[in-house]
């Protein structure tokens, strides 16, 4: 009798056992839902295989990319984006920092990146340029020579609203690393449809974890 009083006496807390279980497992089922929601079609990791960035990003840095970003809207000044490059990449994607939307006037001269006539301040900005550049007469000019449209995406006058803006569409991107980047002083304009989304945050190494400024 004593001990089936016992097991009478156990049978709520067995039945508030389980169901805190099962409440932990639908948690868990659902967080994990919506991380494999997030990462098939929001974010996706970005690893740095090049000095492009320094000092903002560090070779073998891994990032975060918010994907829906740039489909809800532009992008937009001081952006750290990724994107498929308008040049042959072998397949890669290239992060570098949004100079010029469509519209500014864009200029390099003693080192200074200016935007729209204003000198730019860039804290981020590991050395200044060593070339000079200019956005004039339907074209990209680097050291006074104007990007050749076969090699370089420099669209057609059609395309541009003025002579000496970035065209409506289009984008200028340069690396941090001013000197030592592949970006638009040597292949021209990213088109619109060519961004991929807008790196955020650095996960790995561990010490670099750090959301990533404009």
């Amino acid at each position: 009798m004593g001990i089936a009083r016992a097991a009478l006496s156990t049978k709520p807390f067995a039945t508030g056992a389980a169901t805190t279980a099962r409440v932990y497992l639908d948690v868990l089922i659902a967080a994990g839902l919506v991380a494999l929601f997030l990462i098939t079609f929001v974010i996706r990791t970005f690893y740095i295989p090049s000095v492009s960035m320094v000092p903002t990003l560090q070779v073998h840095d891994v990032v975060l990319v918010d994907e829906i970003a740039y489909r809800l809207h532009p992008p937009a000044h001081g952006d750290v984006a990724v994107f498929t490059p308008p040049v042959n990449s072998a397949g890669s994607d290239y992060v570098k920092r949004v100079v010029g939307v469509p519209g500014d006037r864009i200029a390099i001269a003693d080192g200074t990146v200016y935007r729209n006539g204003s000198a730019l301040r860039e804290p981020y900005e590991n050395q200044p340029p060593r070339y000079t550049l200019a956005i004039r007469n339907y074209g990209i000019y680097v050291n006074g020579a104007a990007l050749d449209p076969r090699r370089a995406n420099v669209p057609p006058r059609s395309a541009w609203q003025a002579p000496d803006r970035v065209p409506n569409g289009y984008f200028f991107v340069l690396g941090d690393d001013r000197n030592y980047s592949d970006d638009s002083h040597a292949w021209g304009f990213v088109p619109a449809k060519n961004f991929v989304g807008r790196a955020f945050f650095i996960i790995w190494p561990l010490e670099r974890v750090r959301a990533l400024d404009r």
